[in-house]
């Protein structure tokens, strides 16, 4: 018997669709097997969103809408370092709490052509700026990449799965410090 999820329609549509994107890929996920694993028609998965895209997008908005939360909250602080260092906590705090959406949609092609096209990527591109990512020189370019790389690999990699999200936090910051001082 289906015994449903917690939380709403729409939650429990967005946590079945994105156990199945961690399982097909997004390109490999079709609106009726979200509603199959949902128990439901697709005429009611049509009823919540419009399409896939919508979907990924739902799936994505938290995070990407964080992004422009921890910019409003670095660019509020005193000086360059206690900026970067807020900047710094909020996204390895984002990290952490979206793990999961990290491992499942980090590297699929349909997800990056959505988050390029969010409005949200606006928000990315001042915490790289925050992080002191946009001086010309190769040396503060390539750790802007390290970093920024690092952190959704992190986030990703079975390796780091069984570390409880406090230490995982206490050790991105540690890496994160470490990079940006060069």
């Amino acid at each position: 018997m289906y015994a449903p999820r917690p939380g709403t329609a729409r939650e429990r549509l967005l946590a079945a669709a994105l156990d199945l994107f961690a399982e097909h890929g997004v390109t490999g996920t079709s609106l009726q097997m979200i509603a199959d694993r949902l128990g439901v028609t697709k005429a009611a998965v049509y009823h919540q969103f419009q399409s896939k895209d919508d979907i990924v997008v739902a799936v994505i908005d938290p995070a990407m809408d964080r992004l422009g939360e921890i910019a409003a909250h670095a660019e509020a602080q005193r000086g360059p370092a206690a900026r970067r260092e807020a900047v710094l906590a909020g996204v390895v705090q984002l990290v952490v709490d979206f793990r999961k959406v990290a491992t499942t949609l980090s590297f699929d092609p349909v997800v990056m052509r959505l988050v390029r096209a969010h409005p949200g990527l606006r928000s990315l591109q001042r915490v790289r700026r925050l992080l002191g990512g946009t001086a010309p020189d190769p040396g503060s370019r390539v750790r802007m990449a390290v970093l920024s790389g690092g952190l959704i690999m992190a986030g990703a990699d079975p390796a780091v799965a069984g570390l409880d999200d406090e230490d995982f936090r206490d050790h991105l910051l540690a890496a994160g410090r470490r990079i940006l001082k060069g």
